[in-house]
């Protein structure tokens, strides 16, 4: 029910509470005379305006209240005040103080106490203590109760408001965080996605070049080189499918592998070979914990430096060294000049960006350029127990 249709369904209620109290019981009322004159059609139009005024308490409740006070004053020169005109009156007084601006509902909660004073002092005044007691207590009913709870329930509706924006902003603010970690976690497939698929498709075609390219291959080379084909095709199958299975929401039918490690690096080793390259590893690490993170990173570094010198620098001589430092695990892949032309593989030429990335987000750094009469890819991993 809209507004307008609820006061005005309280103003015909307050008009029939009204009426049956001047016709059942017309002594309960204020008589501000010692003999005043009964019930009649000035009292009953003083409820209907009365009764009008509420239609008002909450579209304009101080224009509600003026009015009430008036045909308070009226009762006061009719010689009494209905029982009806006082409780709506103090409804009125309510919704003043409950539904105007703050600074005007402390101006009528203050107007209140000045009045409720100034009976008491009037009371003292005309040397009627008595009376100013009655005063003080008629005036608290009337006055001081509809204004105390109305600004308690207008206190309580503060604290709902500020609690609802405080949630609210609560859940922008976690809306946030979900699209954070979301793009966060595009990023990182993104990456995994091009340190291992893209890097083992371009394994494929590098090798799938290579014997194309071979005037006379004999039936053990295509076999080495289809087999090491087929190696790739399922790795990167095996990638795809891990990925696909992160994606889908609630789907446990089997775990994601395992990270790889730098103790793994022999098939890798073996599909840069299968692409004509002639990899060394030198491998003189101290034996020492490090951490998942920082082994799969170091795994990616040497898969991706790997496939880009097969792109670039087919044929050459590559050296893989592992090694460790006061500050962690470095990883280096040197490789000589190419000897034959750089294969046409296409790619999107975002990996040694990628390569950066990784090594930051373990805390660690990647420099890339060359070197003597190579390229050279150096980085340093933090180990088990750095930031």
């Amino acid at each position: 029910m809209a507004p307008l249709a609820r006061d005005s369904a309280a103003a015909a209620g307050y008009l029939v509470v009204g009426l049956a109290l001047m016709l059942f019981v017309p002594d309960v009322r204020i008589s501000w005379e010692p003999s005043p004159p009964p019930p009649g059609v000035a009292a009953v139009v003083v409820l209907v305006v009365a009764c009008g005024a509420l239609v008002l308490r909450r579209r304009a409740p101080l224009v509600g209240l003026g009015i009430s006070v008036a045909t308070f004053a009226a009762g006061i020169v009719l010689g009494a005040t209905d029982l009806g005109v006082l409780l709506i009156f103090t409804d009125l007084l309510y919704c003043a103080v409950l539904f105007t601006s703050r600074r005007v509902s402390r101006a009528v909660s203050g107007a209140a106490g000045v009045a409720i004073v100034a009976v008491v002092v009037v009371g003292l005044l005309a040397g009627d203590g008595r009376a100013a007691f009655y005063g003080l207590l008629n005036a608290a009913l009337l006055l001081a109760i509809p204004v105390m709870w109305a600004a308690e329930v207008r206190r309580h509706r503060t604290l709902a408001d500020a609690e609802r924006v405080r949630a609210e902003q609560a859940e922008r603010m976690a809306a946030l965080d979900r699209e954070a970690a979301v793009a966060a976690e595009r990023t990182r497939m993104a990456r995994d996605l091009h340190d291992v698929v893209a890097g083992q498709l371009s394994a494929i075609a590098l090798q799938s070049a290579a014997v194309l390219n071979l005037p006379d291959a004999d039936a053990p080379t295509l076999r080495r080189v289809l087999g090491s084909v087929r190696t790739q095709s399922v790795a990167s199958l095996g990638e795809m499918r891990t990925m696909i299975t992160l994606l889908r929401e609630g789907d446990d039918a089997d775990p994601p592998a395992a990270p790889p490690r730098l103790d793994e690096l022999g098939p890798l080793l073996d599909s840069a070979r299968a692409t004509g390259l002639d990899v060394a590893l030198d491998d003189s690490r101290r034996p020492a914990p490090v951490r998942a993170a920082t082994e799969l990173a170091a795994h990616r570094i040497v898969a991706e430096s790997l496939t880009n010198a097969a792109k670039h620098a087919p044929g050459s001589a590559v050296r893989v060294a592992l090694s460790d430092n006061d500050s962690g695990l470095v990883v280096e892949v040197a490789s000589t000049a190419g000897t034959r032309p750089p294969a046409e593989v296409g790619g999107a030429g975002s990996g040694l960006a990628g390569l950066r990335e990784r090594a930051a987000a373990v805390g660690g750094t990647l420099h890339a350029g060359p070197a003597d009469d190579g390229w050279l890819v150096r980085a340093e991993l933090p180990s088990e127990g750095a930031s």
